[in-house]
């Protein structure tokens, strides 16, 4: 399955007056696996950014008077994001500003009409009801390092939003084992391991704190219902 973590920055926070997307960043997941291929772009809205704005991103007018239109870098865009299913934090807000753009160059159709949108910020409503859930505040709940964000920029908030997404939805991704297919079925190969070579580590203090709160976490968001937490009592209760 491929996926797209999207993020956008813009001069304002108004597409209705007329507020403009000036820089883009994507990350590509492939089976719920950072794959290394980015998209990320800055560009020139041809009007100026809002203080409030820059204060948020610290992207100048000067910074972008030299920087590609929308429309030049609008193609190579939507090549990347492909049939790819989207991944945004406040999604309304990214298609928004996406959207309008994509407008002014000609009839295409809305954004999340073509691709799947997931939304984060109302996925993490859901699992936290009543919480503040800013990507900031996801990032430390789910163990994100964001130390080095201070200013918003749209890759850094992109590659962070998609490691909330990974931990949020289950953290390492589901292991998918292949066989070997002959035309009368299926077949099945032993791989030998020497035991010599296997490498132990054995969990310390702190790991066995960070898996207990992470079952505690699991537990809260299924309502009662983490099996893993269920068979460790249960094996504790013998």
């Amino acid at each position: 399955m491929r996926q797209i973590v999207l993020d956008t920055e813009t001069t304002g926070i108004d597409v209705l007056n007329g507020h403009r997307i000036i820089e883009i960043g994507c990350v590509e997941l492939n089976d719920r696996r950072v794959s290394g291929r980015e998209f990320h772009a800055f560009v020139n809205p041809e009007r100026e950014v809002d203080p409030d704005a820059y204060r948020v991103h610290g992207i100048s007018d000067e910074f972008l008077l030299d920087k590609p239109r929308f429309r030049d870098v609008a193609d190579g865009l939507l090549a990347f994001l492909g049939d790819a299913e989207l991944i945004i934090h406040n999604a309304p807000f990214d298609l928004g500003f996406l959207n309008a753009e994509w407008a002014r160059l000609g009839p295409t159709g809305r954004l999340e009409e073509r691709l799947s949108v997931l939304d984060t910020l109302k996925l993490a409503k859901t699992l936290h009801p009543g919480l503040r859930n800013s990507l900031d505040v996801l990032c430390k709940r789910y163990g994100v390092d964001n130390s080095k964000r201070e200013l918003h920029d749209a890759r850094t908030d992109a590659r962070l939003l998609a490691q909330v997404y990974l931990n949020m939805t289950g953290g390492q991704s589901a292991l998918h084992f292949q066989s070997a297919q002959r035309s009368d079925g299926p077949s099945v190969r032993q791989l030998r391991v020497d035991a010599a070579q296997i490498v132990r580590f054995a969990a310390n203090a702190e790991d066995i704190r960070l898996h207990e709160a992470r079952l505690q976490q699991i537990e809260k968001s299924a309502k009662g219902n983490c099996l893993w937490l269920h068979q460790i009592r249960a094996a504790q209760a013998e």
